[in-house]
């Protein structure tokens, strides 16, 4: 059974994200400090043209950091994400762009970070995030990562279908009384 098993994983292709999708994958780091949101966007090779022109607005070829900049703040202003109810502004931290000759082989990944400056105090959170991109060849992918501080755990994680919107419930203890 396991040489099956074995045999099957060895002689399936690795599979990615198909030519004509847009996909945008978010995880969630929580911590007692903070929590990170870190996007992960990776244009197909069909719509790589049109994401690459979101980006060189000048269309040089080039993705300065200038255009990188703006492009993440645009991404920004298309997530939502609120904490207990209370809406939190995302600006974008980090961000890593790959060249243009990746992007349209498909292999290029461009990777935002969004840093929550805030502490999680002892008690129950609810965390609400929302990826309003568009268009008929975007996917989405969000899920938490397992928390490194053995205080904080998941109780729950819900996603629309599409993974569009993700809703995580978590709590925040001693590590004793949040069991």
């Amino acid at each position: 059974m396991a040489l099956m098993a074995l045999l099957a994983a060895i002689g399936a292709p690795a599979q990615a994200h198909r030519l004509d999708e847009y996909l945008q994958a978010t995880t969630i780091d929580l911590a007692r400090d903070g929590i990170t949101l870190r996007l992960r966007l990776t244009p197909g090779v069909d719509v790589a043209a049109r994401v690459i022109g979101q980006i060189d607005r000048n269309g040089d070829g080039v993705l300065s950091a200038q255009e990188q900049q703006n492009y993440a703040e645009q991404v920004a202003r298309t997530l939502s994400l609120s904490l207990n109810g209370t809406s939190i502004a995302l600006h974008p931290d980090a961000g890593a762009f790959p060249t243009v000759a990746a992007m349209r082989g498909g292999a290029g990944t461009i990777d935002l970070a969004f840093d929550v400056r805030t502490r999680l105090e002892n008690g129950a959170y609810r965390l609400a995030y929302s990826n309003g991109a568009s268009g008929p060849d975007t996917v989405w992918l969000a899920n938490c990562l397992l928390p490194r501080d053995s205080s904080i755990h998941v109780t729950q994680q819900h996603r629309s279908a599409d993974q569009s919107s993700y809703r995580l419930d978590f709590v925040v203890g001693d590590g004793k009384s949040a069991r």
